[in-house]
């Protein structure tokens, strides 16, 4: 794969001006988006589909040979398998949608570019705060134009950690554990709401460390890659295998250092 660093920007720039689009969709529609469940818990809103459709028009207006897989479905939907070998788009139009419907800040735009298996760009726009996390291979993350880092927190005892928890999640399940095994260990910890964006608080040094481990390739794609980009540390819950970009289960942290450190706590006995 021969891209240029221009072909990167283009990408990156067209991928920013969608996130805004799809970002403008959901203040328009903000306290008055319609609500539904599509599963127990898991909500979704007019909102969500209209800032997909404004995203996805965009993109496969201006790269017809690329495909769009999102996490609603429309008759424009590619498939992340099966199209791996183009340019696929990957889209989480609105991930917070719980902080959404409460108007609660901390929702967010999240859109990644990954070609043959390697992601190339990265954004997530958080249109409340005006804020756009962008990333592009080997070229470095920004906040808003600005070059960002992580903390470079080592120490366990001092990390402001983050975590997910699916909506589904009950008193016995293995997250509460990990949970209270991280809790007595850190300076603090939070459940912010948006994935996306828990990503890139990592890379930008506001939190240290973040793990989850029943999300799905929308959520993560582009924090992946900004987290990344701005030198953070990416493993496998489980294992030392690499984190399943279809089923991730990982933690983010600021240094290799105290990423395992946190696994020590997350990796529970069978």
């Amino acid at each position: 794969m021969n891209l240029s660093d221009q072909q990167l920007s283009d990408f990156l720039t067209a991928a920013e001006h969608a996130a805004k689009l799809g970002g403008a969709k959901l203040m328009e529609m903000l306290g008055s988006a319609k609500v539904s469940e599509k599963a127990p818990k898991d909500l979704v809103t007019e909102a969500d589909l209209a800032s997909q459709h404004a995203i996805e028009n965009y993109l496969l207006d201006k790269f017809p040979d690329h495909v769009l897989v999102g996490e609603e479905d429309t008759q424009r939907s590619g498939d992340l398998d099966s199209d791996c070998e183009k340019f696929c788009w990957i889209v989480d139009p609105l991930d917070g949608t719980m902080n959404y419907v409460h108007q609660l800040r901390s929702f967010s735009v999240s859109i990644a570019l990954r070609y043959q298996g390697q992601l190339l760009v990265g954004v997530v726009h958080d249109p409340w705060m005006d804020e756009c996390f962008s990333a592009a291979l080997g070229m470095g993350a920004t906040l808003n134009g600005e070059s960002i880092g992580t903390s470079g927190c080592q120490e366990i005892s001092e990390a402001l950690v983050v975590c997910s928890f699916s909506s589904s999640v009950t008193r016995e399940h293995p997250e509460v554990e990990r949970f209270l095994r991280v809790l007595g260990n850190v300076a603090s910890i939070r459940r912010l709401g948006s994935a996306a964006l828990n990503l890139s608080y990592v890379a930008c040094g506001r939190t240290d460390a973040y793990w989850a481990t029943g999300l799905k390739c929308w959520d993560i794609a582009a924090g992946f890659l900004i987290l990344s980009e701005a030198g953070g540390s990416l493993d496998c819950i489980e294992g030392g295998s690499e984190v399943q970009f279809d089923k991730p289960k990982f933690c983010a942290a600021a240094t290799q250092t105290l990423g395992q450190a946190m696994r020590e706590y997350l990796v529970l006995e069978v």
